[in-house]
């Protein structure tokens, strides 16, 4: 058994871009050090006061909801709340909906479920046999985003956590370059300036490799779903993935790299494409046209329904 580059007991992991095996104790500081780094550089603790937390069910939200918790769920200025988007999956969002209860049961954390059908009045299974040129996850996406919005926006959270890691990161960073879309860059959180309407949303885990968020999980006794949606093979963000995979294999921390090199041209981006004056769509949500894109999407899927209905 290779031996703990820290200490004298047996290493559960190698760090390929460390060049450092730890063990199961060590592998613990470690993620934690470098999460707790990002919590305090994204919040600021004395100011903001209501955390919401976006837990799907996964490994990486869960893993964020718990180590959020050790972090800062002991101060008794800061409140802690867990929402969870029901999509309406069949077979896949119930049992990650259970799951979510447990562990916010387990940590004492409030747990808000917030659905499709009553925000957006269709289901994810239904938009799926309704879609044109986009994909599921196109829809999905924007509809998530708005229902997490609207959510934390209700509950008074000054800050909205995601269980984004380093592989979702810079795999962001490389699709929006590679479709040319720099304000879309520019408006990547984590955010720093909140906007009427919109909670800033925050990434903890950002700076985490997807794999030692799995073996985090796993080590520290996380129950999570580990399954994939059914409609995940459509998305776009799969070729991304592999790119990524392939550099990082080659040459590891060259997820790192992309996401450093990002977070240096951040603030030549923002002032480059500073933010809009959001107007109010018809919806509630703000949006810099005054018609948001969910909106847009209700409209379509609505024309769908239509046309199938009266062909």
């Amino acid at each position: 058994m290779v031996q703990c580059s820290k200490c004298t007991s047996d290493a559960v992991t190698f760090i390929r871009y460390s060049g450092n095996h730890l063990c199961a104790s060590h592998f613990k500081e470690f993620v934690e050090r470098r999460v707790k780094k990002e919590l305090r550089s994204q919040v600021d603790l004395d100011v903001v006061k209501e955390i919401a937390v976006a837990v799907s069910g996964g490994k990486d939200s869960c893993v964020a909801l718990s180590i959020i918790n050790d972090i800062i769920g002991s101060r008794k200025d800061v409140n802690i709340r867990c929402i969870t988007v029901d999509e309406g999956i069949a077979g896949y969002r119930p049992e990650s909906i259970e799951k979510v209860r447990v562990l916010c049961n387990s940590l004492d954390i409030e747990h808000v479920v917030v659905s499709f059908k009553d925000v957006i009045g269709v289901d994810m299974d239904e938009i799926a046999d309704l879609i044109g040129q986009r994909t599921p996850c196109a829809y999905c996406g924007v509809f998530r985003r708005r229902c997490m919005n609207k959510a934390a926006r209700e509950m008074g959270a000054q800050a909205l956590a995601t269980g984004h890691n380093l592989d979702d990161t810079s795999q962001a960073v490389l699709m929006n370059f590679t479709r040319g879309d720099v304000e879309r860059l520019a408006r990547m959180g984590p955010h720093i300036r909140a906007q009427p309407g919109l909670i800033p949303r925050i990434a903890p885990l950002r700076q985490i490799p997807e794999k030692e968020v799995y073996l985090y999980a796993i080590l520290q006794d996380i129950d999570f779903v580990d399954a994939k949606c059914p409609y995940w093979e459509a998305a776009l963000r799969n070729e991304y993935r592999d790119i990524i995979d392939n550099i990082e294999s080659r040459t590891p921390g060259s997820r790192h790299s992309i996401v450093a090199s990002y977070d240096a041209l951040r603030p030549l981006l923002r002032e480059k494409f500073p933010q809009s004056v959001l107007r109010i769509c018809e919806c509630g949500e703000p949006a810099p046209t005054g018609k948001c894109m969910s909106c847009t999407m209700i409209r379509e899927i609505s024309n769908r329904k239509s046309i199938e209905k009266y062909p």
